[in-house]
């Protein structure tokens, strides 16, 4: 676990603009910087970073956060991740917590399998660029696949010297363990000694989402039937292939930008594709899609067009990894290229937007095309039909939404010229079965002791904007005016007005108290208590909240503090000088203690009607609850007539 201590000093030498500007054209306006939002294809720049603040914020998805908030969104990346990948930028040794033997074993592991992998990778690229064998072979092969020098060097692509043991050999020699190399598929070893796995193949290395090689896949040039035509690293601690998916580093900002992945069967798909600029595209490297890679695909898009080349048989053996993308509640099409041609073929032929206009004219929903291509299988035949009819249905019923369903249920009957209610039927029934089957799953699960288990209360955080904004506001001006103070006037002893200043941290929290009010969004609540405790330790609260390892609490500090007005104009560079908030601060406050106030006594109101018009009360009790309405009330009365308003009923 990476230390407290590594953590502070990532946050506190991250340049925000410096670490975002590497994904967005940022540039400067006002004390901000502003791009185009790396969420969205917007036209008008909304993305907003607010270096004062250590904040970016998009207005356009409405995301927001610190810089770790911006990389975990972006890339995707878990928080370690996202810190070790600021650590690195910074060249920030990263301190561990201690672990247990077993985690250090595995750190270990991992990272001499990163390590000799990585050596590899370089070893594979050097030898296809500056030997002669390299460049006659494997380069050459590149070159005549029509791959150009710049796309060779972003996937990092290879040769393995055809020679017994070369690369072992050179990586025993720069002090590399045998262990790991075996471990990682590298080496192999036999009764006479120690050979290159690879030897003889042109490499392409598989990546992670950080784009670190874990593996590789080999494909050889010779044409001998009894020789595999393409190896791949077996798994290890460092690479899971179920995990994994060819091109993801490369094509996860433009998934998310055009809200599609294209998802094709082999390495020369995506590269040729990527260099014909379709760069939204991925591949399983030629294993069946399993649901890890479902899901990765499903963090950045819930799109997915699977490319096929025609083969029928290759076609229907994918349906089930298909089914699985339906379960996932993806949205799947599918698109055949023409007769002889695959995804590498065909890009290398056209233009990135014939390839685009392509997919677009000639992609069709699965269903559908499940549909179309079974029935001409079926024919005529009934038992065929019947057996096309429930194969059908049964994808349908992995839908998990339910007008999707009914949509393609409709579909479905359309193209198999049969009746709609057939199919519902049909689709009920598997449905019913579904049901049964999860139920009976539930019941097997052990049963509380307890009768009074706590109940899961509903994530108030996604009602603050309609539930309370008095709330949301109290921690806005707390936040942003920390620093600031205002002046008030006071009437002393001697009934003489005296102004002092106080600080705005100390009116809004003195105003809480005298009120007797609190936080009923818990989120505010948390925010208020660590407040709190920060201030008295003299920590710079509002710049703690930014950095907030919660993402949750990151995230809404970044939509307190960052409003687009403020951020988007200097107006004072237009000799313009608008009465700001800042300008009417002591109002500000006063206003929004009040309205704080007033919805607490509206709260409170609504429990003592709730208790008076209960039939069991003694008219003492009664007594007790109308001075508590009356008192309730007046003070209502006093703050609505600060703020210019009338109190009409309780809410």
């Amino acid at each position: 676990m990476i230390s407290r201590s590594t953590i502070d000093k990532v946050y506190q030498m991250a340049i925000i603009e410096d670490v975002i500007g590497e994904f967005v054209q940022l540039k400067r306006s006002g004390n901000a910087f502003k791009g185009r939002s790396p969420f969205s294809n917007e036209k008008t720049p909304s993305f907003f970073v607010v270096p004062a603040k250590n904040l970016y914020k998009d207005f356009s998805s409405g995301k927001g956060g610190n810089v770790v908030d911006f990389l975990m969104q972006h890339e995707k990346l878990s928080y370690p991740e996202a810190i070790r990948w600021l650590a690195a930028k910074y060249n920030i040794d990263i301190e561990e917590d201690q672990s247990s033997p077993e985690q250090q074993q595995e750190k270990s592991e991992r990272e001499q399998l990163s390590i000799v992998t990585e050596f590899a990778n370089k070893f594979f690229q050097q030898q296809m660029h500056k030997t002669e064998e390299g460049q006659a072979i494997g380069l050459s092969y590149f070159t005549e696949r029509g791959f150009l020098p710049e796309t060779i060097k972003t996937f990092q692509l290879g040769y393995c010297p055809d020679k017994w043991d070369t690369m072992t050999k050179a990586a025993l020699e720069a002090g590399y363990s045998l262990e790991y190399l075996k471990k990682a598929g590298l080496t192999r070893e036999r009764e006479n000694g120690t050979y290159d796995f690879f030897r003889g193949r042109v490499m392409f290395p598989i990546h992670n989402i950080s784009g670190k090689a874990i593996a590789f896949g080999g494909r050889t040039l010779k044409a001998e039937k009894d020789i595999a035509k393409y190896f791949n690293s077996p798994e290890s601690e460092l690479y899971i292939k179920s995990n994994v998916l060819y091109g993801l580093h490369l094509a996860k900002n433009e998934m998310v930008k055009q809200d599609m992945c294209y998802l094709c069967e082999g390495y020369t798909d995506v590269i040729a594709m990527f260099q014909a600029g379709v760069q939204n595209v991925v591949s399983s490297s030629g294993t069946s899609l399993t649901e890890g890679q479902i899901r990765l695909i499903k963090r950045y898009t819930p799109n997915i067009t699977i490319l096929y080349d025609g083969d029928s048989a290759g076609i229907k053996a994918s349906f089930r990894g298909i089914d699985m993308i339906l379960k996932e509640g993806m949205n799947v099409r599918v698109l055949l290229f023409p007769d002889g041609d695959d995804p590498d073929s065909f890009s290398r032929k056209h233009s990135s937007s014939e390839i685009q206009d392509f997919i677009r004219s000639n992609s069709r929903d699965f269903i559908r095309f499940k549909t179309e291509l079974l029935a001409e299988e079926a024919g005529q035949d009934p038992i065929k039909r019947a057996g096309l009819i429930r194969g059908i249905v049964e994808s349908i019923a992995l839908i998990p939404d339910a007008i999707t369903r009914g949509v393609f249920a409709q579909e479905c009957a359309q193209v198999l010229k049969m009746s709609e209610q057939t199919i519902l039927t049909e689709l009920n029934k598997i449905l019913v079965t579904q049901f049964k089957k999860t139920s009976k799953e539930e019941q097997e699960l052990p049963v509380p002791l307890l009768d009074d288990a706590p109940v899961e209360q509903p994530n108030t955080a996604s009602l603050e904007l309609t539930t309370l904004p008095q709330e949301r506001d109290f921690i806005r001006l707390l936040l942003t005016y920390s620093g600031d103070r205002i002046e008030l006037t006071f009437v002393n002893e001697d009934q003489k007005e005296e102004t002092h200043a106080i600080g705005v941290v100390d009116f809004l929290l003195a105003s809480l108290e005298m009120s007797q009010m609190n936080m009923r969004i818990p989120i505010y609540g948390k925010i208020l208590e660590e407040f709190i405790e920060l201030n008295l330790k003299e920590v710079d609260a509002t710049r703690s909240f930014s950095q907030h390892t919660d993402p949750e609490i990151t995230s809404l500090t970044s939509d307190l503090l960052t409003e687009k007005d403020h951020v988007s104009v200097n107006w004072g560079r237009h000799k313009i000088f608008p009465d700001t908030e800042r300008n009417n601060l002591r109002h500000a406050l006063q206003s929004c203690v009040y309205r704080l106030q007033i919805r607490n006594l509206e709260i409170i109101a609504a429990d003592i009607d709730t208790q008076l018009s209960q039939p069991d009360l003694d008219e003492m009790q009664m007594d007790e609850l109308l001075i508590q309405k009356k008192n309730n009330d007046a003070i209502r009365r006093e703050a609505a007539k600060y703020l210019g308003t009338v109190i009409t009923r309780n809410v």
